[in-house]
């Protein structure tokens, strides 16, 4: 099977709802009992499956099942679905961790994937967080680790109480997540919902997420995703970046946000750059359009001044191009009175940036005005604002009649 070949998500499903005969593989079968580490039942049935010449399934029955690790490995010889229809519990103490270095579930190199089921991956994460907060933990896993995919998708799954990020999906081709939940605390730390990164044809449509850090993180070398549909809150929003930091890091391009809430979440859509760093890369053709924010703290935010915990200089500026960006019809209500954040680079300074409709209503405690921040662009606007957006740009353009 050519691993490299990318098709639309349609003729995936197509291609995978046609399999003339399905071959399950059902984790009892191999040993698996309740109550018990499953890990080495789930990998004997996996090596069954992806030897198998037509379709087969991995079956996770209904119930609570222990799985201390999972690395499921490719390549497959024909399509694949991981059916998990039980809720998967991993080990509540990080330190039990067979394979410190690993992540708790992870799938390396399978084209034509399907997981799906109903079930829950639960990471169990209190007591990593309590001991990431003081410091003292080890490195912390992922609960489902997605590397190398091709033509595949991820559906009906929730993920709950990752020790770190839920979900990873690095250097993978036309992957959709769809109908896909994610759960967690708003103050569990590090809790990323899904990072993307290296990839193109990335799809996160009619989806919940809910977690203490970003809802969605896109890094460098991405192209063509689209975020439709998805409710996030709470959490961080949904970012991309941050960027810069690594002199080998590549473009962004062709991300869309559309038709999404954000509830209760520090930021809404935001862009991050580190300053005095290396990278040199651009991020373009960017759209965020019919935005809803519900006690958004940060609903637009450009930041290319981002240094958190004071872990870099402030000395030079990001040397990373943000262009060509649609932010238009973002409505709602914001805590803070800048409605819109845009701190550009002095040395790349943002470059066509457009702006349509804007109605955001400043909710706040202290009675301010709603206003805008801007450093280093000229937006061009059209529609209508309901906040002054830039006062004074160049560039701006009157509302058509």
């Amino acid at each position: 099977m050519n691993t490299k070949m990318i098709l639309p998500v349609l003729i995936v499903l197509q291609l995978l709802s046609k399999a003339n005969s399905l071959t399950v593989f059902d984790i009892t079968k191999y040993g698996a009992k309740p109550g018990a580490d499953i890990s080495e039942a789930l990998l004997k049935a996996w090596k069954n499956a992806i030897a198998s010449t037509t379709t087969s399934q991995i079956l996770i029955p209904t119930g609570d099942w222990i799985l201390s690790q999972a690395r499921m490995l490719g390549p497959n010889k024909a399509p694949i679905k991981l059916e998990i229809k039980g809720n998967l519990k991993a080990y509540a103490d990080p330190t039990k961790l067979p394979v410190k270095t690993s992540e708790w579930v992870t799938i390396n190199h399978v084209n034509f994937l399907t997981i799906s089921g109903g079930g829950v991956l639960d990471g169990q994460g209190q007591q990593a967080w309590n001991c990431k907060k003081n410091n003292n933990c080890p490195k912390l896993p992922i609960n489902l680790s997605l590397n190398f995919i091709n033509n595949s998708i991820i559906h009906d799954i929730t993920t709950k109480d990752s020790k770190n990020f839920h979900v990873n999906c690095i250097s993978s081709h036309n992957i959709t997540f769809k109908h896909f939940t994610v759960i967690a605390p708003g103050d569990s730390p590090n809790t990323d919902g899904i990072h993307i990164a290296r990839g193109n044809r990335i799809r996160v449509i009619d989806s919940v997420i809910k977690t203490g850090d970003d809802c969605i993180s896109m890094g460098d070398d991405l192209s063509d995703v689209l975020i439709k549909n998805v409710k996030c809150g709470p959490g961080h929003g949904i970012s991309i970046g941050s960027l810069g930091g690594n002199a080998q890091e590549k473009d962004v391009k062709g991300i869309t946000v559309q038709g999404c809430t954000f509830a209760n979440t520090d930021n809404g859509v935001r862009i991050k750059t580190w300053p005095s760093a290396p990278a040199t890369l651009t991020i373009s053709d960017i759209r965020f359009i019919n935005l809803t924010m519900v006690n958004v703290r940060n609903p637009v935010i450009f930041d290319q001044q981002y240094c958190p915990w004071n872990l870099c200089s402030l000395d030079k500026p990001s040397l990373i191009k943000i262009s060509n960006v649609e932010i238009m019809n973002i409505k709602g209500t914001t805590t803070t009175s800048e409605g819109l954040i845009f701190t550009c680079s002095k040395a790349k300074p943002c470059d066509n940036i457009r702006i349509g409709a804007i109605d955001l209503k400043y909710i706040g405690n202290t009675p301010a005005t709603i206003t805008t921040r801007c450093e280093n662009i000229k937006p061009i606007l059209s529609a209508k604002q309901n906040l002054p957006v830039c006062s004074g740009s160049l560039a701006s353009k009157p509302p058509p009649e």
